[in-house]
């Protein structure tokens, strides 16, 4: 079950709440009681390199940045 992480307007609580997906958007209210939160972006680390995939080619040496170097970015 996916974690959602939240902070409270009221007191600065951050905490955190386990629901589906399909209650996402639902309220949740702080541990203290109080009733105005807020949804935290969260941000997910994964480990390896992308495009290193079983069928997938890595890019070449000096491929280039964010674009793959056609804009001169490298």
């Amino acid at each position: 079950m996916p974690r959602y992480e939240y902070r409270c307007r009221t007191c600065g609580d951050t905490f955190e709440r386990a629901l589906p997906m399909s209650e996402s958007g639902a309220p949740a209210p702080c541990p203290h009681g109080h009733g105005d939160t807020v949804k935290l972006l969260s941000t997910v680390a994964l480990g390896g390199r992308a495009g290193t995939g079983p069928g997938m080619a890595a890019a070449p040496p000096g491929a280039g940045g964010c674009c793959g170097g056609a804009c001169g970015c490298r």
